[in-house]
């Protein structure tokens, strides 16, 4: 029986399940949430326990050889710290997180065994695997965990975490803490035992196990100090002989103690560029076997090819136009709000992505999370957008400059569609067109950025990562006093129908005023080797190469 049923939360949740007030996958995800087993919950929901699983591309080739994907190799000297997914890939074939969201966006223990939280999402226990051990023979345990949370928690770090996690684990002002984390509570993370670790909260949170999935919260070995490199220890399927930046890298297979390892011998990541087209002849000469995600144009070129398959994911994945509220003429909410009204999203949205997305709303929450509101159809308006302007001082319109990346291709056609769009508003726009490893340097510098998210499983969190007060996502310093209280609202609702209620008035206020413009939800791409079983594209399109065989 799961130490969970008794638990007040999941008792509510049942009945209200039995009533019909929620749905069967809302309940299986507070179900989750809640920490109970993946089989158990779908039981209680009434879904085959087929769906419990992540599903994977059916057959598996003989164990053994060598498999090569095309992807940027970036910097991955200090994990806690990585701003882009690419370098986290193969950071994660090495150390692992203690959750993962699956193809479903349910999250699951991975190096836990399970959770549970208090009624009050007040209180966490985390409950560790017992059969983990790092790559060098010692047990991972609780002393481990307590270790990479406070590293990824402390300032100096410069981790991404902190715009998830320091609402409910750290002190109001952390800034003003010089040595370490500044834990609102000296027992805010506590040893309960060697595999027991009991997260003790200023605030409820709801989101906890989405926030250790978060693709920067790896565990590392305490004993390398945050650092990362060839020979780096870890509790995953693969070690790292070989790294050049800009190059390659070559990644081995682990036995573990249980005699179990990873399907192939090697991996190996090829940095094939920004060219879609050295990507596509990379595939077709056998350079490699697969992308860890492409450019929508090598997908068209190769979806009829016998030897491929195109593997195509729908996330809450975007991209967005930043401005700096701090800086003229956007530090005017009347300018941001013109920025949104000259641009008509769908119009964008099929010239960019052609059929590989759908529009966006300007908020941030997509109809992919499960506390989605939706809010009447924001229409775009260049009259009303020329008004506002001249509302602003600037009767005229106003001259401006898009810093973008020139990879993925999609993200240069948007911003093109963009700039022909604002001309009708009298907004004279420029293009500050950079390779993508110099845009990732400037990406949070720039006055007006267009930039790209990865998906995240729940409405709230990508508003908390990027328009919180004062967390280090949030580069156009944009701080609204409402929005704070509607996310610390939303992250502390288990109940999904409450929720989105809140995440309403959260999507309309920063519909209002917010800093960006969204055009659209992206679906993530890649082309793959028939001859790769095992394979399928995650949302995050995150790796799972120990699943993964080769076939001749």
């Amino acid at each position: 029986m799961d130490e969970n049923q008794g638990n007040p939360l999941l008792v509510r949740l049942r009945r209200r399940l039995s009533e019909g007030a929620i749905s069967r996958r809302s309940f299986l995800r507070a179900a989750a949430l809640l920490g109970v087993a993946a089989p158990l919950a779908y039981d209680m929901a009434g879904l085959s326990g087929g769906e419990a699983a992540a599903a994977t591309t059916s057959g598996k080739g003989p164990a053994g050889g060598r498999l090569s994907f095309g992807m940027r190799i970036q910097p991955i000297d200090s994990p806690h710290a990585l701003s882009w997914l690419q370098p986290a890939n193969l950071v994660q074939q090495v150390c692992q997180p203690l959750t993962w969201t699956g193809f479903d966006n349910v999250t699951r223990p991975h190096l836990l065994s399970s959770w549970r939280a208090s009624p009050d999402l007040r209180s966490w226990d985390l409950f560790l695997r017992q059969d983990v051990n790092w790559h060098n023979g010692r047990r991972f345990t609780a002393d481990d965990v307590i270790w990479n949370l406070r590293h990824l928690l402390d300032p100096a770090t410069g981790s991404s975490t902190l715009g998830l996690m320091q609402s409910y684990l750290l002190q109001d002002n952390p800034a003003l803490v010089s040595d370490g984390p500044a834990l609102w509570d000296a027992a805010a993370i506590e040893k309960i035992d060697d595999f027991h670790v009991r997260l003790n909260l200023k605030r409820p949170q709801v989101a906890v196990p989405e926030h250790l999935f978060h693709y920067t919260n790896v565990m590392l070995d305490p004993e390398d100090d945050g650092r990362f490199g060839v020979g780096a220890n870890g509790t995953g399927p693969f070690t790292l002989r070989e790294f050049a930046v800009g190059e390659g890298a070559l990644l081995s297979a682990v036995e573990k103690a249980d005699g179990s390892r990873a399907c192939i011998d090697e991996l190996a990541f090829v940095d094939l560029g920004d060219d879609p087209a050295a990507a596509t002849a990379a595939l077709l000469s056998g350079q490699v076997d697969g992308l860890d995600r492409c450019d929508y144009s090598v997908a068209e070129s190769l979806a009829a090819h016998t030897d491929f398959t195109v593997h195509r994911t729908a996330t809450s994945a975007t991209a967005m136009l930043q401005m700096k509220v701090n800086q003229a003429p956007f530090d005017d909410v009347r300018v941001r709000r013109a920025m949104r009204l000259a641009i008509d999203t769908a119009a964008v949205t099929e010239l960019a992505l052609r059929g590989f997305g759908s529009p966006a709303e300007h908020h941030l929450v997509s109809p992919a999370h499960p506390d989605y509101a939706a809010l009447p159809a924001f229409e775009p308006d260049p009259d009303q957008a020329r008004r506002l302007l001249a509302e602003a001082g600037y009767p005229n319109g106003i001259d401006i400059e898009i810093t973008c990346k020139n990879w993925p291709g999609w993200e240069l056609a948007a911003v093109q569609a963009m700039v022909e769009q604002y001309r009708e508003a009298d907004i004279r726009a420029t293009i500050d067109l950079m390779p993508a490893a110099r845009f990732w340097e400037v990406w949070n510098e720039a006055p007006l950025a267009f930039v790209e998210w990865a998906p995240r499983p729940l409405g709230f969190m990508l508003p908390g990562l990027t328009l919180r007060s004062n967390v280090p996502w949030n580069s156009t310093g944009f701080s609204d006093a409402e929005v704070d209280t509607l996310i610390l609202e939303a992250e502390a609702m288990l109940d999904v129908e409450r929720r989105r209620e809140v995440l309403r008035r959260l999507e309309q206020r920063i519909q209002d005023i917010g800093p960006m413009v969204q055009p659209s939800w992206l679906s993530v791409v890649t082309v793959v080797s028939k001859k790769v079983k095992g394979f399928r594209l995650h949302p995050t399109t995150l790796l799972s190469a120990a699943d993964y065989s080769v076939v001749s």
